[in-house]
Parts: structure tokens; sequence; C-alpha cells
């Protein structure tokens, strides 16, 4: 092998310690590295109120409740804060919905959640539960 590429790991580890010896000689620490900002994942489950299980009970009030539902998670998604949100597709009595997002803490979560028009509303109910995100398709 030839002698330069034998020295080239010996290079690259010199040019890491660069930064670190000047600011050493200088009197200064290397550069503080900055704060995080990672956000922890939350997931909340929806349920229709008993009364909705029936398709014909649903009022236009209710209607609207669930557009605005709708309105704000997708704005919440184009914001980056929800990664996923959708409901079953079974019957009404049966049906639930996920939301799964990102917030600083549970706090934010629980205010997240019970901001939603239609758990204001009583449209749906609303459970937070902390969730870990361990595999996302690309």
């Amino acid at each position: 092998m030839p002698r330069a590429v034998r020295l080239l790991p010996l290079l690259a580890a010199a040019l890491l310690l660069v930064p670190l010896t000047m600011a050493s000689a200088q009197g200064t620490s290397a550069p503080a590295a900055a704060p995080s900002t990672k956000r922890s994942h939350y997931i909340y489950v929806l349920k229709l109120a008993p009364r909705l299980y029936d398709q014909k009970a649903w009022t236009e009030a209710d209607n609207a409740a669930v557009g605005k539902h709708f309105a704000r998670l997708k704005q919440a998604t184009d914001a980056g804060q929800v990664l996923l949100a959708g409901r079953t597709t079974e019957a009404l009595d049966k049906t639930f919905g996920l939301v799964v997002f990102e917030a600083e803490d549970e706090a934010a979560a629980r205010a997240f959640m019970e901001a939603d028009p239609a758990v204001v509303s009583g449209q749906m109910t609303a459970t937070l539960h902390p969730y870990a995100v361990a595999l996302l398709r690309k």
C-alpha cells in the first residue's frame, strides 16, 4: 500500500483536532453544542361520542366541528408537527382515530389534543399516550 494512502487516516484525524487545539491555545473552549430541540412523540386516540354512532344523528354543527378538526390536523401536518392522522374504516360504533405527533413535553401534547375542535365541542373523546416511533418509511 502506498505511503500516502496509509497516512490519510492520520491526516483526517489531525484536521479534526485543529479547531480544538486552536481554541485551547486561545484560552477558549470548543464551540458549545446547540441546545437540543428534540421533541417527543405522542399519540392520541379519538373515539366518537356514542350519540354519533347513528349517521342520521349528525347535525350541521357536528359536521362543522369535524371539518375544523380535519383542517387543524392538515395544518399541523403541513407545519411538520403531525406525522400521521387517520381513522379506521369500521362501523361508527367501532371506529377510532389516531394522531401521531410531536410536542415539546406532555403538557404541550395534552394542550394540543385538548384543543382539537372535535374534542372541544364533544363529537369525540381523546386519550393521550407517549409514543416511540421505531420505524418510519421514507
